[in-house]
């Protein structure tokens, strides 16, 4: 949480505004569709981050390019980085530790658990629109400083990986001792199609609803910030309301009170903020800078530009004594004074001392035998106000090393909590004890099924009085609560059968427990017999899935074999944080006809949503949906959509009829659902969502869906389902990648 207020920014707000409406206004601007019809469905998340734009080409192998490293040898290199004071960037203190946790802090702050998105990995930062939003003010100089770094290492160590390990790097050099550190996070080549908020100007806050909370998947409450307003909601110095808001914001980003509190004090510990002259003193930022700028942003024209003259959050000061040694400092200054208000030389808010206590006990980062007061944020003032914070707090200060583990185990989750699952973990310091937030699934430990073994399974599941719908739906269901954005979700650990996935409405509870109760039964039965080999109740779901599709597509006269790969294990309830799973139920599922009222994106929009949480390409979704409503696939069975006078098959009649120009379509009674009539007889014939008849209506969509409904198109289709089928089955298998 960082140090951005209104006063500062608002300059650079206007400056990146102005430049966006003057290039829209250009004569030679390509508009895009959206631009003249603003509600047409957009496809470009499912086109993002293609191979084309990737210079490494698919076959490279970024695992075995990281473990090459000496991991040694390159923090040494980092070490030595921090304490060479550049004349251009001159080092705090001499020493640009606290500078690099920032940087790592805010690569990694912009998780946020209600989609995954966000995050260290990928390097976003080094993008538009993060690399100039106002609360990354001045990250452009930390990035160049180890850019050395990263031209020694090249392609074997990701910007993403170098950026999380400088922050531990920076931290273990002031004394502290960190929890460990993971690798893996193969970098970006191209910014992340992300929804940042509605409002179209930086430190504006549109995102709320009546009662002050958030709306949708967003966690920081303002554009362009990376948490909250250190000056207090919208520089109002209100510390109860920062607390509210702190707490609000931390906990979309899955840090719980404990975890905010250690952030905060341990963050603050180091460093200080920049608002050493008035805000106007500042240029553009990177993305709207002069081409001779090369990237950089945010030059200063007020004496140095730089130095004891720097201005990034336009607040100006230190927290503790010892601002690049890891100590107790500031939980010691926040309980020892009494705190007053006052405006840094930018015209911040920020509190010190009352009665010029402790008036030189801060040394100055630059001039020699200058010293000052140490300061606060309203954000730091929260966490003695508010009562809740308060007993954390104290805590923490009278327990030491209580305070460094939850700090190290608290900054260890921000820098990882978007990996994934531990087996995505690279590197020599990765921490053998396992956290309840990291999704923990056993490893194998039996002889996986043979191929005889998958026959007589098949055998037995469709034996079982199990209808195709069914074990269609419950292995979607087990395997499509996956999201690509933080790896999280998925068949791996069979916890559709745990609280809380087994209470979802999508999964039609009363159906999973008939067909788990089922399918355990035939588990333990061939567990029983064999000698050696065992299988998981999460392979068998997914085997239950390949089995219903082989023999609906067999009803629909093509024989196919759909691909299964054993090797999943079942996780317990143990092992399983409810709290943070909870984010994970779908608030819609299209390929399952699911819309709630939760969602916060129209039908057809959730539709894209889902999609590219699956890491799905256009034509994927196309035959996956279409696939899906002829297996009669829809939540609790519902009809909408399942265009097929053959339902449990696996047959192209939801295309041949969406297309079928003898159907007229109008909107029905209900809201969200519309009829077919027959255009002769004006007969009902079928009903259907938005997120059915988008496939006709869209011209992009109605392209793919031509494809599937063409003539001697029956065995593609089939063979196009199967393989977007076998993609979404094994999206969490990272050791298969």
């Amino acid at each position: 949480m960082l140090k951005q207020p209104t006063a500062t920014i608002s300059k650079l707000a206007i400056a990146v505004s102005m430049l966006i409406s003057a290039n829209a206004q250009a004569t030679n601007d390509i508009k895009t569709n959206q631009f003249w019809w603003p509600e047409q469905l957009n496809l470009s998340p499912l086109r993002a981050h293609g191979e084309e734009s990737n210079p490494m080409g698919e076959n490279f192998n970024y695992k075995a390019a990281f473990l090459s490293l000496d991991l040694n040898q390159v923090k040494a290199d980092i070490e030595q980085v921090l304490t060479q004071s550049q004349d251009w960037w001159p080092a705090d203190y001499g020493h640009y530790g606290p500078f690099f946790i920032r940087m790592a802090w805010h690569a990694a702050g912009t998780y946020r658990v209600q989609d995954g998105r966000g995050g260290a990995g990928g390097g976003q930062q080094r993008f538009d629109p993060l690399n100039s939003w106002p609360d990354n003010a001045n990250l452009d100089k930390a990035r160049r400083l180890l850019w050395p770094i990263k031209q020694k290492y090249g392609h074997n160590l990701s910007w993403a990986d170098l950026i999380a390990l400088t922050g531990n790097v920076a931290l273990e050099s002031m004394g502290f001792k960190t929890f460990g550190y993971a690798g893996g996070r193969e970098d970006d080549w191209e910014p992340d199609y992300v929804y940042w908020g509605p409002e179209s100007k930086f430190l504006a806050d549109e995102r709320r609803d009546k009662k002050g909370k958030l709306k949708g998947p967003l966690a920081a409450v303002e554009m362009g910030l990376i948490y909250v307003n250190p000056e207090g909601p919208h520089g109002n110095p209100d510390p109860i309301a920062s607390a509210n808001d702190i707490r609000m914001s931390f906990g979309r980003m899955a840090m719980n009170d404990e975890e905010i509190v250690a952030l905060i004090a341990g963050g603050h510990s180091f460093g200080k903020a920049h608002g050493a002259k008035k805000a106007d003193c500042l240029d553009v930022a990177p993305a709207a800078a002069a081409i001779e700028e090369q990237g950089f942003g945010w030059k200063n024209k007020c004496g140095k530009g730089n130095a004891e003259d720097t201005i990034t959050s336009g607040l100006e000061g230190a927290w503790t004594v010892t601002p690049t040694r890891w100590s107790i400092n500031y939980l010691q200054n926040l309980f020892a004074y009494n705190w007053v208000q006052t405006k840094s030389p930018a015209g911040a808010t920020q509190w010190i001392p009352e009665n010029n206590q402790a008036a030189n006990l801060v040394p100055d980062a630059h001039i020699e035998g200058k010293r000052h007061a140490p300061i606060m944020f309203t954000t730091d003032i929260a966490l003695k106000e508010d009562p809740e914070f308060n007993k954390i707090s104290q805590r923490f200060l009278n327990d030491p090393k209580e305070f460094e583990l939850a700090f190290a185990k608290a900054w260890f989750k921000l820098n990882h909590r978007d990996m994934g699952p531990r087996a995505r973990y690279l590197g020599s310091e990765v921490p053998k004890e396992i956290l309840l937030w990291q999704d923990y699934i056993p490893e194998v430990n039996h002889p996986l099924v043979n191929e005889k073994d998958i026959t007589s399974l098949k055998n037995a599941i469709l034996s079982s009085g199990l209808t195709v719908p069914e074990l269609v739906r419950v292995a979607w269901g087990s395997a499509a609560s996956y999201r690509d954005t933080d790896m999280r979700g998925g068949a791996n650990g069979a916890r559709i059968r745990l609280a809380p996935q087994n209470e979802w409405a999508v999964n039609n509870p009363a159906e999973v427990s008939k067909v788990l109760a089922k399918l355990e039964a035939i588990q333990t039965q061939f567990n029983k017999k064999s000698s050696k080999r065992k299988i998981s109740l999460a392979d068998i779901i997914v085997l239950a899935g390949a089995s219903a599709i082989e023999q609906a597509a067999k009803e629909a006269g093509h024989t196919v074999k759909v691909p299964f790969t054993p090797g999943r294990m079942d996780a317990s309830q143990e092992m399983t944080d409810v709290e943070s799973f909870k984010v994970l139920e779908p608030k819609a599922d299209a390929f399952r006809n699911f819309y709630s009222e939760q969602s916060y994106f129209s039908p057809a929009e959730m539709l894209i949503e889902r999609a590219d949480l699956l890491n799905l390409t256009v034509p994927e979704m196309t035959v996956l949906l279409g696939g899906m409503r002829a297996l009669n696939a829809n939540t609790n069975g519902a009809q909408h959509g399942v265009l097929t006078a053959k339902p449990g098959t696996l047959n192209n009649d939801f295309f041949v009829n969406l297309l079928d120009m003898s159907t007229k379509w109008t909107k029905s009674g209900t809201e969200g659902v519309y009829e077919g009539h027959d255009r002769k007889t004006n007969q009902l014939k079928w009903t259907a969502t938005p997120v059915d008849l988008i496939f006709g209506s869209n011209s992009e969509l109605r392209s793919m869906a031509e494809v599937y409904a063409a003539q001697g198109a029956e065995k593609k289709f089939v063979e196009d389902f199967v393989a977007a089928w076998s993609k979404v089955m094994k999206l969490d298998r990272f050791d298969l990648r």
